[in-house]
C-alpha cells in the first residue's frame, strides 16, 4: 500500500471514530493556541555563546522591536483559557462522581506530564554535566527555559478548580461575569503603572495573576453555558480591539506580548489590561468564527492534525523547549552556528531561526514518542516511584529557580 493511501485511510479512520456530539472547532482552536506555544518560544528563544561554550538566553525583539506585532499573533493564551473554560464546563456537566472527585481527575491529568518531564530533566542534568562536559551556564539556561511554560499548568490547575464557580457566575450573570475580572486587573495596572507607582510594593503585579487569566476561561463557561450570543461576541471583538489600541496608543503600554530581556515593563508576566484586551478580540473572533471553522474541520485531512495535537496537548507544552535544546546544546559545540548559536540581532539571524524551525518539530515529534507515556495515567507505577519522581521534580525546580 502506498504511503498517501495509508495516509488517507488513517485519516478516514479518525474521522470516522469522532463522536457526532464533539465539537471540532472548540477541539481546532485548542490545537491552533497549543501550536502557538512552541512557534512563540522557538521564534524568539535565542541564545548566545559565551568563550566557555556556555548557552545564554537572549531574544531578537531587543534588537528588533518592530518584531512585536507577530507576538499580537502568536500570544493565543486567552483562546487556549476559553476553549479550557469551554470544555471544562461540558465535562464538568456531564460528569458521573462528586465535584472534588471531578477535579481531583483534571488535576491528575495536567500534573503528571509536569512530573514526568521535571524527573527526567532532573536524571539529565548531572548526565549532561559529568558525562557530556555540558558547560553549567548551558544547563542553568536549559533548566529556565523547560520550567518556563510550567507557570501556565499551575495557574491553570488553580482555575480549573474553580470551574464550579465560574458556571454559577456565568448562569447569574452571563458574560458580564468576566467584567469584575478586566475590573481588577485595571485597577492594578492602575497602581503599579498611575501616578503612585513609586511607591507600590513590587508584589502588587502578582494580583494580576489569577484574574487576568481566569477572564478568557470565565469566557469560555459563558459560551459553553450559552450565555455568550453573537452580539456579546461582536462587543467583545470590537471593544477589546478599541481598549487594545487605546492602551497602546494613549497608555503606551509594551508593544511586545512577552516579555523582553531588559524592558522596565512587561505584559504577559503577569498579565497586564493588554492581555485582556487581545483576550477578549480574539475570544469575540473565535465565537464568531466558530460555525466556519467546524464546518471546513469536517474534511478528514484538516480533522486528523487537530486530534493528533490534541491528544498530545501536554506532551507538546512540556517538551517543545527541549526539542529547541536538542538542537541548540549539540550545535554550541560547533562554535558559531547561525540561527541557534549566534545573538539574535541581524536580519540574517531571523531567517536562519525559521529554517531550523523544521528540525525543532522534527525533534519535537521524536521527543513525544518517548514522552507521550507521561501524559497517560500511571497504572503500573508504585508508591515508591511516584515519590522518587516527586523528589526529582523538586529538586530540578530548585536547581531551574536558582538559575
Amino acid at each position: 500500500m502506498r504511503p498517501a493511501t495509508r495516509l488517507a485511510r488513517l485519516t478516514a479512520d479518525i474521522d470516522a471514530r469522532t463522536p457526532a456530539h464533539r465539537d471540532r472547532a472548540v477541539d481546532g482552536l485548542r490545537a491552533l493556541a497549543l501550536l502557538a506555544v512552541p512557534t512563540g518560544h522557538w521564534l524568539v528563544g535565542g541564545f548566545t555563546r559565551d568563550p566557555g561554550g556556555g548557552l545564554h538566553n537572549a531574544s531578537p525583539l531587543t534588537a528588533f522591536g518592530a518584531l512585536a506585532p507577530a507576538s499580537w499573533v502568536l500570544q493565543m493564551l486567552g483562546v487556549f483559557f476559553l476553549v479550557g473554560g469551554c470544555s471544562s464546563y461540558l465535562s464538568h456537566r456531564r460528569r458521573t462522581g462528586s465535584t472534588g472527585r471531578w477535579t481531583a481527575g483534571r488535576l491528575r491529568r495536567l500534573g503528571r506530564p509536569v512530573l514526568g518531564v521535571t524527573a527526567v530533566w532532573a536524571l539529565l542534568l548531572p548526565l549532561l554535566h559529568y558525562g557530556l562536559g555540558v558547560p553549567t551556564a548551558t544547563l542553568h539556561t536549559a533548566s529556565t527555559l523547560v520550567v518556563q511554560p510550567l507557570w501556565f499548568v499551575g495557574v491553570y490547575a488553580a482555575i480549573t478548580a474553580l470551574t464550579p464557580w465560574c458556571a454559577r457566575a456565568a448562569h447569574r450573570l452571563g458574560a458580564w461575569s468576566a467584567a469584575p475580572l478586566l475590573g481588577s486587573v485595571a485597577a492594578v495596572d492602575l497602581l503599579r503603572y498611575g501616578p503612585y507607582a513609586d511607591a507600590m510594593p513590587s508584589w502588587l503585579s502578582l494580583l494580576n495573576l489569577l484574574p487576568g487569566w481566569l477572564f478568557g476561561y470565565q469566557l469560555g463557561v459563558c459560551w459553553a453555558a450559552g450565555r455568550l450570543s453573537r452580539r456579546g461576541a461582536w462587543l467583545l471583538l470590537t471593544g477589546g480591539a478599541a481598549l487594545f489600541a487605546a492602551l497602546l496608543l494613549v497608555f503606551h503600554y509594551p508593544a511586545s506580548m512577552v516579555g523582553v530581556p531588559g524592558a522596565s515593563r512587561t505584559n504577559s508576566h503577569p498579565p497586564s489590561l493588554l492581555v485582556l484586551a487581545l483576550a477578549a478580540a480574539q475570544s469575540g473572533a473565535a465565537v464568531l468564527l466558530r460555525d466556519r471553522l467546524a464546518r471546513l474541520l469536517l474534511r478528514p485531512a484538516l480533522w486528523a492534525p487537530v486530534v493528533a495535537v490534541n491528544l498530545s496537548a501536554m506532551t507538546v507544552l512540556c517538551w517543545h523547549q527541549t526539542a529547541m535544546l536538542a538542537a541548540a546544546v549539540p550545535a554550541a559545540y560547533a562554535g558559531g552556528v547561525p540561527g541557534l548559536t549566534t545573538a539574535p540581532d541581524t536580519a540574517g539571524w531571523i531567517l536562519a531561526r525559521l529554517a531550523w524551525m523544521p528540525l525543532f518539530a522534527v525533534l519535537l515529534v521524536v521527543v513525544a514518542g518517548f514522552a507521550r507515556p507521561l501524559e497517560t495515567p500511571w497504572d503500573r507505577t508504585g508508591t515508591a516511584r511516584r515519590a522518587a519522581a516527586a523528589v526529582l521534580s523538586a529538586g530540578f525546580a530548585c536547581f531551574a529557580l536558582a538559575a
